[in-house]
């Protein structure tokens, strides 16, 4: 076989360490930026709070200069940007800051919807095993309280696991002196056992029975609104069925949410990283950098380095070590504070460029005024590449004179009405959310209904359109919309 020699021309784009780190920190909102800043300067010795000192700009030039004298191979950047040295973007847990005070924070510690199940359950009177089997099936009993694994699956498990050997008649048992605990509702097997449960503790009404009944018998056509069907077989009047449907809607179809409610608002706590304010028909814009520190590199480390750059002839290999691992850490430090430079400047043309496009809604808070916007409209006018505005945007907030909004909120789809003007899909949301609100209960508008309505109005929408802007909305169709 003949050897042949080929020369070839190749592109590749690399990204630097530095565009990695801005990269990483444009993704994070604001509290996970503070979290992130803090952990970045317990890893790295050569990063420090403080504003930064005039030597810094010199000392970091050297670091890079004098470093060179050294062999490639000694400084080569695989050699020493190690995980640890510059570490990942990890998220902690526990996402509280300064920025809110202890006792604004929502949340409160209390015993876990597991941990209140049990209490109850040392109150019964089930032997030694009958209570191992209740335990691990309360240890099978999800966040809203609903059993999650079918009852011959448990038996099986507590069989191989625990060698109990139970049948399902004495699983039935068990789980029967479960469902008597608080909540109402807890440990049942699905929806409709689970409103059932909670029947069964109600004051027996004529319309609690009612509701039992159409729950027990009916499920399936109440679930669907199919009335008509229920009144025929149940042979009771509107107003009965009227007072039986308010009875089933007052019931609580997760009885365990009750346990996470405080932790959830803990979670969803929202900073925002913008203030838009509207001050004498001007807009204003300011960065909420209140908990993001000043940062500087460490003077000690710099002259350290600057130290061995004097004086590097004869040192010996421990020394030499040594330097390396302090150059790492300066080029680390000076990377990560130029990041979050740029990553600020990313975020501010960004969000300026939001406010050129929606200015009337930041002045007025209405949503009409919203104007058709979508990615690459604020990348041209930011100069920008979309993917980054795609990062600056995601997960942030803004907040305005007329509330807190997230910024995926401002953009939208561009339409045309009748008069061939551009307008936003959201104003056409908006207009088929308020025909909604306004329509007939016991006759709900259909799609169809809802397209001539457009029309009526200059709007001319497809139907499967409508469908998919109720969807967006959460608004079921016009069979499940309909009240008695």
């Amino acid at each position: 076989m003949a050897l042949k020699q080929q020369l070839q021309l190749k592109q590749q784009q690399k990204l630097s360490p530095l565009q990695m780190q801005v990269i990483k920190l444009t993704e994070l909102p604001l509290l996970e930026l503070e979290e992130r800043i803090k952990q970045e300067l317990e890893d790295n010795p050569a990063l420090e709070e403080g504003i930064e000192d005039s030597f810094p700009d010199d000392d970091v030039q050297d670091v890079n200069d004098e470093g060179s004298d050294t062999t490639q191979e000694d400084l080569a950047l695989g050699d020493y940007l190690t995980e640890d040295d510059i570490p990942d973007y990890r998220l902690n847990d526990n996402n509280h800051s300064s920025y809110e005070k202890k006792e604004d924070i929502p949340f409160s510690v209390s015993e876990s919807l597991h941990d209140y199940l049990l209490e109850q359950l040392g109150l019964t009177e089930l032997n030694e095993t009958d209570m191992k089997i209740a335990e691990y099936i309360i240890g099978n009993i999800d966040k809203n309280g609903y059993l999650e694994r079918p009852l011959p699956a448990i038996s099986d498990d507590l069989l191989f696991q625990q060698n109990i050997d139970a049948d399902r008649n004495k699983l039935t048992h068990i789980l029967q002196v479960i469902q008597e605990f608080e909540p109402a509702g807890v440990a049942a097997q699905n929806l409709q056992e689970c409103l059932l449960l909670q029947l069964q503790r109600e004051e027996q009404t004529l319309s609690v029975r009612n509701a039992f009944a159409i729950l027990k018998d009916y499920f399936e056509e109440f679930s669907r609104k199919h009335y008509d069907r229920i009144l025929r077989q149940l042979n009771i009047s509107e107003d009965d069925l009227k007072d039986a449907i308010d009875e089933v809607i007052s019931l609580n179809p997760k009885p365990g949410n009750a346990w996470g409610d405080s932790l959830s608002a803990t979670m969803n706590t929202v900073i925002p990283d913008f203030i838009v304010e509207a001050q004498n028909g001007e807009v204003i814009l300011n960065m909420n950098q209140k908990n993001i520190p000043e940062l500087r590199i460490s003077r000690e480390y710099s002259e350290m380095f600057q130290g061995y750059a004097e004086n590097k002839k004869g040192v010996s290999n421990d020394v030499k070590n040594t330097m390396l691992f302090v150059k790492q850490k300066l080029d680390s430090a000076r990377w990560f504070i130029d990041a979050i430079r740029q990553r600020q400047e990313t975020m501010q043309r960004t969000m300026e460029a939001i406010i050129d496009l929606q200015y009337d809604f930041f002045l007025t808070g209405d949503e009409v005024m919203l104007r058709p916007m979508i990615l690459k409209d604020v990348a041209e006018l930011a100069g920008y590449d979309i993917s980054t505005i795609s990062r600056v945007t995601s997960s942030k907030y803004v907040q305005t004179n007329f509330g807190v909004f997230p910024l995926k909120y401002f953009f939208s789809e561009s339409m045309q009405n009748d008069a061939g003007e551009e307008i936003s899909s959201r104003e056409v949301k908006k207009i088929l959310k308020e025909s909604i609100e306004e329509e007939d209960s016991k006759k709900p508008l259909t799609d169809d209904k809802l397209v001539e309505i457009l029309k009526e109005k200059g709007y001319l929408i497809a139907r499967r359109t409508i469908a998919k802007y109720r969807e967006q909305m959460n608004i079921p169709v016009a069979r499940l919309r309909k009240k008695i």
